[in-house]
C-alpha cells in the first residue's frame, strides 16, 4: 500500500524507494523539517542551533528561561521572528544582560547548546512532591499519543509536562534539548507552573537536559530510554527521582525512588 503524500507542519514531502522482502517500490512520504534559528538579545547574538521549525517562540522564551537569562515571561519586552523563521529578535525589559562568552552550534541532539557549568549551577530541590508508578505509565502514554510528528515520519523527539491529571504541555522537536526547551517556554507563555510537575522525554536523559528539569523544578523525570552516568550524579544531588525504560511492563528507577511510593 502507497503512503500518502505528507502534509504535516514540521515533515517535508519526499519520495523515497521501499524494499520489503523481494518487494521494490515508490512510497510518497515524509521526512522531518530542520532549520536554523537565531536568538539575538538586545541586538547581540546569543546562540545558534538546529531545529524543527515548530514553536520557535516557546523554544527561545524557554531556551533564555533554561539558560538563567529571564526568570519569567514578563522580562521580554519584544519576541520576534523574522519572515523566514530563522531569526529571533528579543529585547528586554532590561538595558544590561551578561551573555555567555560562548554558545555552542549544535544539532540540538549531539549535546545542547548550554553555557552552564551544571555541576554548581543548583541547590538540592526542596519539594515532598510524590507520584506512582501508574502515572508514569499513563503519562507515557499519552506522550505517545502527542507525538504527531514522529508518528507520521519519525525522526524526532517529544517532550511533555505533566501531573496526575494528565499532559500540560507537549512540544516536539529534532532535538530533544529543543524539545525541554520547548516545553518550558510554553509553559512559562501559558502561565503554567512548572516545579512539582513530572517531565517526561522520548530521548536519553543527558545531563544537559536534567539541568533544565532543575531548573523549571521538576522533581520527576522520565524517559522511554537511558540517563547518563553524570546525569545520575546530579540527580542524587539534586533530589530528582529519574526514571528510564518506561513500558508498558514496568521500568527502571534510578534514583529516589521514594518519589514513586518506593524505598531508596
Amino acid at each position: 500500500m502507497a503512503h500518502k503524500e505528507i502534509e504535516l507542519a514540521g515533515a517535508l514531502p519526499i519520495t523515497y524507494q521501499l524494499i520489503e522482502g523481494q518487494d521494490l517500490r515508490q512510497v510518497e512520504g515524509g521526512v522531518i523539517d530542520e532549520s536554523l534559528l537565531s536568538i539575538y538579545i538586545n541586538g547581540e547574538l546569543l546562540a545558534t542551533m538546529m531545529c524543527s521549525p515548530l514553536q520557535l517562540e516557546a523554544l527561545t522564551v524557554g531556551f533564555l528561561y533554561n539558560e538563567g537569562l529571564i526568570d519569567s515571561a514578563a522580562e521580554i519586552g519584544l519576541l520576534q521572528l523574522n519572515q523566514t523563521r530563522s531569526v529571533a529578535d528579543v529585547i528586554l525589559t532590561r538595558d544590561e544582560v551578561r551573555l555567555p562568552r560562548r554558545m555552542i552550534l549544535t544539532t540540538g541532539c549531539g549535546g545542547g547548546v548550554t553555557g552552564q557549568v551544571l555541576s554548581a549551577s543548583y541547590p538540592a530541590l526542596e519539594s515532598d512532591f510524590v507520584t506512582t508508578p501508574a502515572v508514569i505509565t499513563r503519562l507515557m502514554r499519552q506522550l505517545q499519543g502527542a507525538a504527531r510528528l514522529y508518528n507520521a515520519v519519525r525522526g524526532v523527539h517529544t517532550a511533555v509536562l505533566g501531573d496526575e491529571g494528565g499532559l500540560l504541555v507537549s512540544a516536539e522537536d529534532v532535538g530533544r534539548h529543543n524539545a525541554v526547551d520547548k516545553v518550558a517556554g510554553q509553559a512559562l507563555l501559558d502561565g503554567i507552573a512548572t516545579p512539582d510537575r513530572i517531565l517526561l522525554t522520548s530521548g536519553r536523559i543527558s545531563s544537559e537536559m536534567l539541568g533544565k528539569a532543575r531548573r523549571m523544578g521538576v522533581a520527576v523525570v522520565a524517559s522511554r530510554t537511558a540517563p547518563t552516568s553524570i546525569t545520575l550524579e546530579l540527580a542524587e544531588a539534586w533530589n530528582i527521582c529519574v526514571i528510564g525504560y518506561v513500558r508498558q511492563g514496568g521500568m527502571r528507577v534510578y534514583t529516589h525512588g521514594w518519589r514513586l511510593g518506593l524505598g531508596d
